[in-house]
């Protein structure tokens, strides 16, 4: 097991008795460690984090710099000393709030959060998104309503929104006004009992969390979420994944969206959720990689394949072969009648970052696609239009590292022009048929490896239709589907195997 030391600027200041933990000095954890033989240490910061160069930033700068798991980590202060920064961070969490829950007050309201925890009842969701997001032993927030006021009215450190002429900005609701971070030292006797609770629950539902019996060489996290209608691996799936993983020297832990804070417990992130930019998913994998973790798909991947506008230039400039293509901003007359002279109907329609078939639609004539491309474009600013290519199947070859993991061919809903067909009461998908990758078209498996290498080193599952001799790459997701009985169906566990065995090896390399 880890272990724990809490790291204070002056030790007489401590006061308590905590079971297992080990409380230091900043100069004791200066001078004195890292401890020869000890591996897994985690820190808690409760130095002085005021200034730039204070004791607390010094703290997380050398934790990370000797491999140990720090909160906050050095990312987080540095976040935190602009306040312009954070207050653009700090807004995005305002949608979790109740606003109808708070009484309007001139003064608002000043509260401190300790460990994703504070006593107000009424802004616990903001408390744990805040901690999420600043992930800071104790944080200080300032909330104001400000109802109705003009921006040259309203304090400057106030984030507000642009009206829709750009004239005028208007502050009407309640706002993050400030967020700092909160040395020990600084806590009074009235607010120890909160802390020392706080500090209790955080050490021993998280950080102190026991671990197999067996000793593991690395902690591997797998992110899921149980609410998810098409998750990108079953039960059964993810259950061989954790034994993989065991074989190969991880401890396994399934967690969820609400465990971001609690991302610095382990080596490795591997996102079984289906991803997008504006979304906790890429939060996990940007905040994973700044931390140091081997995380697969990579915030980089993400981004590139989230975004069909991106994959379609890409491809383009890179003579990967496609659909015809165009980029759309407009429903107008003149943008349609562009649009006939390049296709005929149908039109394929699709929104840039969508995923198992929401957002495409197929206009099969004049009307349907004004209609349809109107609809479109008040979600997106721009809409991709491709030629409708009818298959019986698609093909989608898994990649790892550039290299080829699976071939599988999913056949289109039936009735159905997709492999998902989104119905009202439920969701309906075509069959699959899984073969070894010496019997799929060379042509496929050439456009695979050459689409995987534009986007990365990740695990891919690159779509793609053939007719004939010719084949075109459709897109590349960044989080394939690996489900038990189809992906695995010609190379069973090995599969998986070969999954853990890449993440084993980056962290080899990294001298994990």
């Amino acid at each position: 097991m880890p272990q724990l030391y809490l790291v204070v600027d002056d030790l007489s200041q401590w006061t308590h008795t905590l079971p297992g933990e080990a409380v230091i000095s900043f100069e004791t954890y200066l001078t004195e460690h890292p401890i020869k033989g000890q591996k897994k240490t985690r820190i808690i910061n409760l130095c002085n984090t005021d200034q730039y160069l204070s004791t607390g930033y010094y703290c997380s700068l050398l934790a990370e710099a000797r491999g140990h798991k720090v909160l906050p980590p050095a990312n987080t202060l540095t976040d935190l000393s602009s306040q312009q920064l954070t207050l653009v961070q700090a807004a995005e969490v305002l949608e979790d709030l109740d606003q109808k829950d708070l009484t309007r007050t001139d003064d608002g309201y000043a509260f401190r959060i300790y460990f994703g925890r504070t006593a107000l009842p009424q802004l616990k969701m903001l408390a744990r998104r805040l901690f999420e997001r600043f992930p800071c032993p104790i944080l200080e927030v300032r909330l104001a309503f400000l109802p109705g006021v003009p921006a040259s009215a309203a304090p400057a450190e106030v984030v507000a929104p642009v009206d829709a002429g750009g004239d005028t900005i208007i502050v009407d609701s309640w706002q993050i006004r400030s967020v700092h971070a909160v040395a020990y030292a600084e806590l009074d006797a009235q607010e120890m009992p909160e802390f020392v609770s706080s500090l209790e629950k955080f050490t021993q539902s998280v950080w102190r969390k026991p671990r197999s019996s067996k000793a593991s060489r690395w902690d591997m996290a797998i992110l899921v979420n149980p609410k998810e209608k098409l998750p990108p691996s079953d039960a059964k799936a993810l259950k061989k994944m954790e034994r993989a993983a065991q074989k190969m020297g991880f401890a396994v832990e399934f967690i969820g969206p609400q465990d971001y804070a609690r991302l610095g417990e382990f080596d490795a992130l591997f996102i079984r959720e289906t991803t997008a930019i504006d979304h906790h998913t890429y939060r996990f994998a940007r905040k994973a990689e700044i931390e140091g973790l081997v995380v697969m798909d990579d915030p980089t991947s993400i981004l590139r394949c989230c975004n069909k506008v991106f994959l379609q230039d890409a491809f383009t400039y890179n003579d990967v072969p496609t659909p015809l293509t165009r980029i759309v901003s407009s429903s107008d007359d003149a943008s349609l009648d562009t649009l006939e002279s390049v296709f005929s109907y149908p039109i394929v329609l699709k929104i840039p970052n969508s995923a198992f078939s929401v957002g495409v639609m197929k206009a099969e004539d004049r009307t349907m696609l004004k209609k349809m491309l109107s609809e479109l474009l008040v979600k997106s600013a721009l809409i991709l239009a491709q030629e409708y290519l009818y298959t019986e199947f698609d093909w989608r070859v898994g990649v790892l590292n550039n290299r080829l993991l699976f071939a599988c061919r999913y056949f289109m809903a039936k009735g159905h022009w997709q492999i998902y067909n989104h119905g009202e009461d439920r969701i309906g998908s075509g069959g699959w048929e899984t073969l070894p990758t010496y019997e799929v078209p060379k042509a496929v498996l050439d456009a695979a490896l050459k689409s995987a290498k534009i986007i990365g080193d990740g695990l891919y599952g690159i779509d793609i239709k053939q007719q004939g001799n010719k084949v075109y790459v459709i897109e590349v997701n960044d989080n394939p589907s690996l489900e038990e009985g189809v992906e695995d169906a010609f190379i069973g566990d090995e599969l998986y195997m070969q999954i853990m065995s890449e993440f084993a090896r980056r962290l080899e390399n990294r001298g994990r």
